[in-house]
């Protein structure tokens, strides 16, 4: 029953990323679009500790954890960019 739910939860999971997928394709504007990457990287996350969670291992907290950094980097590397212009300032005294 268990492993059930599990299942129902990463086919819900999936279709939610397929949705995310198309709102970053089709996004209407750029902050639509990094919201939309987030969400990605969020569901990943929570896939992969369902799936985790369904092979009874401890393997993929790893995983877990370097998709939840990456994906926070990606989306304040974003936001910078639609706010500035750039990602990294540099301050050149010439």
């Amino acid at each position: 029953m268990f492993e059930k739910v599990l299942m129902i939860v990463l086919i819900a999971l999936t279709i939610s990323i397929i949705a995310a997928i198309y709102r970053v394709v089709k996004g209407p504007s750029m902050p639509d679009r990094v919201i939309a990457l987030d969400m990605i990287g969020i569901n990943l996350v929570a896939a992969v500790a369902v799936i985790s969670v369904l092979l009874k291992t401890y393997a993929f907290l790893e995983v877990i954890l370097l998709i939840g950094i990456l994906s926070f980097v990606g989306t304040i590397a974003f936001a910078r960019f639609i706010e500035r212009g750039v990602v990294i300032e540099r301050n050149r005294d010439n």
